[in-house]
């Protein structure tokens, strides 16, 4: 039951959460990169650079066991999902750039995702060629990561109404498929993960936390205006971690390796809660401030005598 579980149920789960991200995707939504080119470069350059450097350091300081090491760099390798989407709607992000971002994120994950995950493995366990994402296993994650997004965008071309019909159900069921992924990953693997849980939480918490401020903090202090920043900050801070398990459940063969993203997916929900509720805070006096700036403009030209 368990095999059966982890070779069919996970990349049929996997699968329904990207073909509902391709239902709510366009051609416009790359084209749209070109309105905000600067935000997308920075946002990219946190997400595939910035971020396994970040998530590297960490495992070296907390000195993780070899194989949660590389489940941790493979989280950091998986790009957004359609959960930051969602944050960003709630805490006033602009929503397009996520879906613009997601999607590229999407397609680059087929070659970033392979690259660091064989890199780190190479780095933390060197001897075990049995490991690692060859030629036929990137095609696998080819498979699972891109083929259902285009699927889904293809439906939206061919039957758009159709398509916003079930973009809400779909959406329902990603979240749903992904609390019973995450579930299954921990309790079928419950006493492996209560022996690492403290390391597993500090580190995956601390890693969420920073993901989060580098996706708001580095475009701002680039002069990226607050709504693009806070949709950069949930999309580089919001990992597919159904994805991080499935590739290490199913591609790579290793359960335990995949016990980081579970972790993730459990605690980064109240993570990114807390770190949206204290971005909309400290952008209530900016908004403030931009509005009494524009009042002055707004009365002068009320003011005006008609010519």
């Amino acid at each position: 039951m368990g095999s059966a579980l982890t070779t069919i149920g996970l990349p049929v789960a996997l699968g329904i959460i990207m073909f509902g991200l391709g239902l709510s995707l366009t051609p416009g939504d790359f084209a749209r990169v070109a309105k905000h080119p600067k935000a997308v470069i920075i946002a990219l350059v946190c997400q595939l650079l910035v971020l396994p450097a970040l998530c590297l350091g960490l495992v070296l300081v907390f000195q993780l066991p070899p194989v949660l090491a590389v489940g941790m760099m493979l989280l950091a390798a998986s790009p957004g999902g359609t959960t930051a989407n969602l944050y960003s709607h709630l805490f006033r992000g602009d929503v397009a750039l996520n879906i613009s971002l997601t999607a590229i994120n999407s397609v680059l994950a087929v070659f970033t995702l392979p690259l660091i995950t064989n890199l780190a493995i190479a780095y933390f366990l060197p001897g075990d060629d049995g490991l690692g994402l060859q030629l036929a296993k990137v095609v696998e994650v080819f498979a699972i990561v891109l083929l259902p997004v285009v699927l889904g965008m293809l439906v939206r071309w061919w039957r758009p109404a159709f398509a916003d019909r079930m973009d809400k159900p779909v959406r329902i069921a990603s979240v749903v498929i992904l609390v019973i992924v995450i579930a299954g990953a921990i309790v079928s693997n419950l006493e492996l993960l209560l022996a690492n849980f403290g390391s597993l939480a500090a580190i995956t918490v601390l890693f969420c936390v920073l993901s989060l401020s580098v996706g708001y903090l580095v475009p701002r202090l680039l002069r990226v205006g607050p709504a693009q920043s806070i949709a950069s900050s949930f999309e580089i801070g919001i990992h597919n971690a159904t994805l991080a398990i499935v590739i290490a459940q199913t591609v790579v063969g290793s359960v335990e390796m995949s016990l980081p993203a579970a972790v993730y997916g459990v605690l980064m929900f109240f993570v990114a809660l807390g770190f949206g509720c204290l971005i909309r805070r400290r952008g209530a006096p900016e908004r403030a401030d931009a509005a009494a700036t524009a009042m002055p403009a707004s009365q002068a030209g009320g003011g005006a005598p008609a010519s």
